[in-house]
């Protein structure tokens, strides 16, 4: 509790200016360890396999190509357009940011006095069983301004929780930036499947018909004793097998929708909803793989880690500053008068009071000790975390690229095998209406169409997904146009 004290002379000019010299110097004082960025452990090029699509020179990295110009339908554009006005998770992840930008605004704040007004009176009777005779009653009123517990950051314990505190402000901003782009990514990937399971909804129908003219025709064989019974079961499995496959498509087709109205966060327009089956999906912008270093340069995530790392770096500083002095003042300035009306009048007087504490440490049983340990740890935890960060990067590259690299020569055989296999029924159904095929054989055959066509539109969709993953993993989706990635 600071008293008033009476008023008196300033100090000398010599002195005052040594002692702020002096808090100058200790000021500039940290004891925060110099950062050094970890060497990332990866190789410096790609895998041999993956290496085919080098970045052409002057062309664009992925993580500076605005996802409005990566992708090409203008469905999808708008579909994304509302998933990240609506997005419920990257509503959460900019509020995160606000929270941050806010305790940051507060550890920059402590590095100020705070300054606060007061006004207080008190009134009181020493001696009130003495009668009449005893005193009167006193009276002291006091106004002015005074600053409580500012700490005088000779040690840097105060900068380097401000440090720490923006190096968490700006992992979450990278953090709402791999928000977006996992968004991005999975709207386009959860679209492309609804596109997809509506063409296999399809396949299955057009399936479906073909089987049940077939099994009238095997049942009218029947009725005519011209086939028998095992054909006309066989037939009747096939038609149900088709129905299965429509029922499966149908599930699916419809948890897609729900799944991409959660990612958009509202209910999705019917003119958004693919209705009519697409045999050939919507491609996207062609991107170039560049080098692994350009992940550190463009993935959020990776930056978000080194932010992580760059704070637990600055906290050593804070336990380390626990072993030293710590320096803090109160101070006030004011009036003080026994009569309110001349508070602020001629009738009261100045008064000041200046009140610094100095704590030192002695004996705290190892808790400071333990504290720096603790800083510690949690930095190799993050420096271990960031290179994780940089080997998972690199491995979701490697894996994109190997993909799109190898996924063309797969769509390409898959649709010559479905090809081949359209002319195979043709051929069977031509010998088992002129009596030189059995049953068993077009039954065979059909199996065998419906299977490859099936995965024939799987490959299509695994290579458009491919694509996204791929620009996902190069770190694009979160540039806006017109923006530095």
């Amino acid at each position: 509790m600071s008293l008033f004290l009476p008023p008196r002379p300033p100090a000398r000019p010599t002195l005052r200016l040594g002692a702020l010299a002096l808090a100058a110097a200790l000021a500039g004082c940290s004891l925060v360890p110099a950062y050094e960025r970890p060497a990332a452990p990866v190789a410096r090029d790609w895998p041999a396999a993956t290496a085919r699509s080098p970045a052409v020179a002057g062309e664009r990295a992925a993580a500076e190509l605005p996802w409005q110009d990566f992708v090409q339908d203008s469905s999808l554009r708008e579909l994304i357009g509302m998933a990240l006005a609506e997005n419920r998770d990257l509503r959460v992840a900019v509020q995160a940011i606000e929270q941050a930008r806010a305790q940051y605004r507060i550890r920059r704040a402590d590095q100020m006095p705070t300054v606060s007004g007061a006004l207080s009176g008190e009134r009181s009777e020493p001696n009130a069983s003495a009668g009449s005779d005893g005193p009167k009653v006193n009276s002291l009123y006091m106004a002015g301004l005074g600053v409580a517990g500012w700490e005088l950051d000779f040690f840097g314990r105060v900068a380097a929780l401000k440090d720490a505190a923006l190096a968490a402000y700006l992992a979450s901003e990278e953090a709402r930036k791999s928000a977006q782009i996992s968004l991005v990514a999975d709207v386009a990937a959860t679209w492309l499947q609804l596109k997809t399971d509506t063409e296999l909804l399809a396949l299955a129908e057009r399936t479906l018909a073909t089987r049940q003219q077939s099994l009238s025709l095997v049942r009218l064989r029947f009725e005519h004793g011209a086939s028998s019974a095992l054909d006309l079961r066989q037939a009747e499995s096939l038609v149900a097998a088709a129905q299965v496959a429509r029922a499966q498509q149908q599930r699916l087709r419809a948890q897609d929708i729900n799944l991409l109205t959660l990612l958009v966060g509202a209910p999705l327009p019917e003119r958004l909803v693919p209705a009519q089956p697409a045999p050939v999906l919507p491609g996207f912008a062609p991107l170039p793989a560049g080098l692994p270093s350009d992940l550190l340069l463009h993935r959020p995530d990776i930056r978000a880690a080194e932010q992580q790392l760059i704070a637990a770096n600055a906290n050593i500083g804070v336990a380390r500053a626990n072993f030293f002095p710590r320096i803090t003042l109160t101070a006030s300035l004011g009036r003080v008068s026994t009569d309110l009306e001349g508070l602020l009048g001629s009738g009261g007087s100045g008064a000041w009071s200046f009140g610094p504490s100095l704590t030192l440490p002695i004996f705290d049983g190892g808790r400071n000790q333990a504290n720096l340990e603790v800083a510690q740890a949690a930095r190799a935890i993050a420096v271990a975390q960031y290179e994780k960060a940089i080997q998972s990067a690199f491995r979701e590259v490697a894996d994109a690229l190997a993909s799109r690299d190898t996924l063309d020569a797969q769509l390409a055989a898959m649709g010559e095998q479905a090809r081949a296999e359209r002319a195979r029924v043709e051929l069977v159904e031509l010998r088992y209406r002129n009596g030189v095929a059995s049953h068993l054989d077009l039954l065979d055959a059909q199996r065998s169409l419906f299977a490859v066509e099936q995965a024939l539109v799987q490959a299509q969709l695994a290579q458009r997904v491919a694509d996204v993953q791929l620009y996902k993993a190069l770190g694009g989706g979160w540039s806006e146009p017109g923006a530095a990635g």
